[in-house]
């Protein structure tokens, strides 16, 4: 198949992934099937999207109101899935990120959408792989993560499940772009692919920082205020606390045993889960919390984080997940703004990122923080 046989595009979940997805499938002039397992689910979806149109573009003169009748004219909505994907290219899926769900979602697609379909994921950790066993066309199973809100953020993961055909990949990629997407391709299918993984052990470090009571999240948080839009534990909160554990627990099975959560799930078990809740490290009660960087630790800096990201993303050069620095570079970018790592490591020098390494590995004695020998060696090309 190719990109320009794309006519029809289904989404299975109308979260707030899923609805997102859509609209921008909408947008870019795609038929859209947005299916949930509920009419109720779907009704709140398909009103975020024609809120969002009317919000943010129509009323900021991006487009009209009969561009947006015509796009809204291009959805249908169902709870069936049969309906939904009977004459579907291609099928995206954000349904939640439980593996079991998945899996029953994907028999079903494989049932009833064309034999020519492209099935994929948004996933944002799970393997691709996996997810293609519970289908007899594991190749035309892939990866396609958006980032949230999708109508702005711009990385897509593209990602390649050990069948998954190199045509089936092409064309994900392509579809990506023409949804005005700066997709990435994940060459191997690791898990949280390429944004995630190179953040996972900054999100082990504030775990950490927790369980030994070394620094308050407010003092840890008060030295990089000045430079970050949102602060390490403030973003924890503003994403969920719940997430943040899940994703740990996800790493420890299918990464290192060094990622584990006790802090975290102890504020998951009290229901102490950030915004969503109200309450997380910070009161959000009255709206985003005041930090105050008067009490900002000197313990630690924004080296510190960064190292961890440059030695990460060594790793997913070394064991082939991505195909180059600038790769690497252009998904840390394009997922979250900044600077790529290597392009930061350019800047600091390889000399201090692998001493901030070494320390912080025989502080907290563990094995994800030591720094690899593709690191040391320094000569990474962007």
């Amino acid at each position: 198949m190719k990109v320009e046989e794309i006519k029809k595009v289904a989404v299975m979940g109308a979260g707030d992934m899923g609805h997102g997805i859509a609209q921008v499938a909408l947008m870019k002039g795609y038929k859209v099937a947005l299916r949930d397992i509920e009419q109720r689910f779907i009704d709140k979806g398909a009103q975020g999207i024609k809120g969002s149109l009317e919000q943010f573009f129509v009323a900021k003169g991006k487009i009209t109101g009969e561009q947006r009748d015509e796009m809204l004219n291009r959805l249908s909505t169902t709870v069936s899935i049969e309906e939904a994907v009977k004459d579907a290219d291609l099928v995206i899926e954000a349904v939640p990120e439980v593996m079991d769900i998945k899996k029953s979602v994907y028999k079903e697609l494989d049932k009833f959408a064309p034999a020519n379909a492209v099935l994929a994921s948004n996933t944002s950790n799970m393997s691709i792989t996996e997810i293609a066993k519970a289908t007899n066309r594991p190749d035309k199973v892939v990866g396609m993560h958006f980032f949230n809100p999708a109508v702005r953020m711009k990385l897509v993961e593209v990602t390649k499940g050990e069948k998954t055909s190199e045509e089936t990949m092409q064309v994900t990629y392509d579809l990506a772009k023409n949804m005005g997407k700066a997709p990435v391709r994940v060459e191997k299918d690791s898990p949280s692919f390429i944004y995630n993984r190179v953040n996972a052990p900054v999100m082990l470090l504030l775990e950490l920082i927790l369980e030994k009571k070394i620094v308050s999240p407010e003092e840890f948080d008060g030295a990089f205020k000045a430079v970050m839009p949102m602060a390490p534990y403030e973003l924890l909160d503003f994403v969920g606390i719940d997430i943040a554990y899940h994703s740990l627990k996800y790493l420890h099975d299918g990464l290192s045993a060094d990622y584990k959560g006790t802090a975290l799930e102890q504020m998951v078990n009290a229901g102490n889960l950030g915004k969503k809740t109200g309450k997380g490290f910070y009161d959000w009660s009255a709206g985003r919390p005041t930090i105050d960087t008067s009490k900002a630790t000197k313990e630690f800096g924004l080296n510190d984080l960064i190292a961890l990201q440059v030695n990460e993303a060594t790793k997913l050069l070394d064991e082939g997940v991505a195909k180059s620095a600038s790769d690497i570079d252009n998904a840390i970018v394009n997922g979250g703004g900044g600077f790529g790592p290597f392009q930061l490591a350019k800047g600091i020098g390889y000399p201090e990122l692998v001493k901030r390494c070494e320390a912080l590995a025989q502080r907290f004695n563990v094995e994800v923080f030591k720094p690899t020998a593709t690191m040391k060696e320094g000569k990474i090309e962007v």
